[in-house]
């Protein structure tokens, strides 16, 4: 059984029971810039198609948002349903169990409504297609009865909205995908918008805060607000302890310090990661099976969840024969690479990852 809890992990972008508690207090209600931060390209493109749609009166296309966990997908669901005055029906792809859930859920939608799927790459294939002629045609397919007695009817849908959020866009199939009118894609955050979302999450929570300290916090949020709103929480307890209650640059990075994040946004699983292909398989490669064997996690973790960024940030690259950890990690950890012999008798490194 894997040693650690991925979900517990301060700078995890799973939502935690804390995030729950507070996330509905410092999430944008609109699009306005000053709101909703970041995503500007997003933005720019769904305030088109929301401004078209209610000139012409009628409903939004169906919507996929897609992009790593932490982005504010669900926020932006409840954004669009808040420019429309229109209400939203919320669930995600794992709690529909059978088709009968989806048929209860559409049958229910009022003229214009949004129904959000989270996870919606976690749709059973049997509730899938009943998606197929309810998002095209606005239409349920219903089978009634068995074998030769059976028959088909069809049951009229009200022209709503369909919102998918997923993390893993590849898994989603093909005939599901193309339904879909509007795809947006969530990028991570820069540190500037990361510090406006950081002031502007402790502006509502009453924290005191200067620039610096913002700063401070936001470059090492790993890119996601989710992230740095649970951080910008912990250290405000450690500015109330340590401190004089406010949050600068020097409570920020002591409080940091103690959470065991570096500069970079790194904890220490992250780092153990990188340690053990380095002073395990000299910095590899390593099979993604034989790595969560050695550091006691499962494949799936490591790959969705701690390995993204990692890659984003260059320290660790996916070759053909496994898992590599670049110059860059080595440089961060402190740690001298190892030269490897080449075939003409010359010390090269890194060669084993090319």
């Amino acid at each position: 059984m894997p040693d650690t809890d991925f979900e517990n992990r301060i700078v995890s972008s799973a939502v935690s029971e804390e995030d729950r508690g507070t996330d509905a207090t410092l999430r944008p209600k609109s699009l306005d810039d000053d709101e909703y931060v970041g995503q500007v390209k997003a933005k720019e493109n769904l305030r088109v198609y929301i401004s078209a749609a209610k000139m012409r009166g009628e409903s939004l296309d169906h919507v996929l948002l897609y992009g790593p966990p932490g982005l504010g997908k669900t926020t932006l669901a409840g954004i669009i349903a808040a420019e429309m005055n229109i209400n939203i029906r919320v669930t995600s792809g794992p709690a529909i169990e059978k088709a009968g859930d989806l048929a209860a859920l559409l049958t229910n939608l009022g003229d214009g409504d949004i129904l959000f799927i989270d996870e919606i790459h976690r749709l059973q294939r049997s509730v899938e297609e009943i998606l197929y002629p309810a998002m095209e045609d606005y239409a349920l397919d219903i089978i009634i009865g068995k074998g030769p007695s059976a028959r088909s009817i069809r049951i009229d849908l009200p022209r709503f909205t369909l919102i998918g959020a997923t993390t893993r866009a590849g898994q989603l199939s093909t005939p599901l995908r193309d339904r879909f009118g509007v795809l947006l894609k969530l990028e991570l955050y820069t540190t500037e918008e990361l510090t406006r979302i950081i002031q502007r999450s402790a502006r509502i929570l009453n924290m005191q805060i200067d620039d610096d300290g913002a700063r401070e916090i936001a470059s090492r949020s790993r890119g996601t607000p989710r992230i740095a709103n649970r951080l910008l929480r912990r250290i405000r307890d450690f500015a109330q302890v340590k401190g004089d209650g406010v949050i600068n640059r020097q409570v920020s990075d002591y409080a940091l310090g103690q959470l065991e994040i570096d500069s970079l946004g790194l904890d220490n699983i992250d780092r153990r990661m990188l340690e053990t292909i380095i002073k395990v398989y000299d910095g590899g490669p390593v099979g993604l099976e034989t790595l969560a064997a050695t550091v006691g996690e499962e494949s799936i973790t490591l790959e969705d969840v701690y390995e993204p960024y990692l890659m984003q940030i260059g320290y660790l690259n996916r070759t053909t024969r496994g898992r590599c950890v670049t110059r860059l990690a080595y440089e961060h950890l402190g740690i001298e690479p190892k030269p490897n012999l080449s075939d003409d008798g010359q010390f090269s490194l890194f060669d084993n990852c090319k």
